[in-house]
């Protein structure tokens, strides 16, 4: 009788286990089945965004790791036929081509503490109407006469989280001052007309020093 008991509950037991898994089979595949008839999500399309001066963090004054410094490095042979010379003293953006001087524009450069880095870069990225995601809120400002960045950008420094570059401004009476985040502001229309001369790789060299007459 014992063995007749003990066979009876190692056949249920048995059966147990089996219909168990039966069940755990059955829920596996049917969640299967719903994940694939499910639609998958698609990324969102989210806005260009860039990070105006005042969401830029220069490297600390002195340092040198993230640009080059014109007076203790030689600065690269210039391959294209137009280039762009900042002069920080004089506020003023000077287009070049075949080293000659084609027009100058007022600028207004880094404050204290947030200088524009100095040293010879390239133009990486040019946006019309570009987006501003605002660095403490995360609030996305788009196009319009609000946006810090105006029309245009046109940037030229990054060290893979901030960004320096040309752009517009609604305060067209700052130009001219020492009161930007490290970017270089410009009025509206003169930043609209700079975009159409430069492209993706043009020469951007930043220096103190005036720009003599040629």
């Amino acid at each position: 009788m014992m063995r007749q008991l003990k066979t009876k509950s190692q056949s249920l037991t048995k059966r147990l286990m089996l219909a168990t898994s039966s069940i755990l089979m059955f829920l596996l595949s049917v969640q299967q089945l719903s994940q694939a008839s499910s639609p998958q999500p698609v990324n969102p399309i989210i806005p260009i965004k860039v990070s105006a001066d005042n969401a830029v963090r220069l490297p600390p004054l002195g340092s040198l790791e993230n640009y080059i410094p014109l007076h203790q490095v030689e600065p690269a042979p210039i391959t294209q036929s137009k280039y762009l010379v900042i002069s920080l003293s004089d506020r003023q953006v000077h287009l070049y081509e075949n080293e000659e001087l084609k027009i100058s524009y007022p600028i207004a450069i880094g404050k204290e503490g947030w200088e524009t880095p100095t040293g010879q870069f390239n133009v990486l990225q040019m946006l019309a109407n570009p987006y501003w995601e605002h660095p403490w809120t995360g609030e996305i400002v788009p196009p319009g006469e609000d946006n810090p960045l105006g029309t245009r950008w046109i940037g030229f420094w990054t060290d893979g989280t901030n960004f320096i570059g040309f752009h517009g401004t609604p305060n067209e009476d700052l130009v001219g001052q020492a009161v930007s985040h490290g970017c270089i502001r410009m009025k509206n229309d003169d930043v609209v007309a700079l975009f159409e001369q430069v492209e993706i790789g043009t020469t951007v060299i930043v220096k103190n020093e005036p720009i003599a007459e040629k």
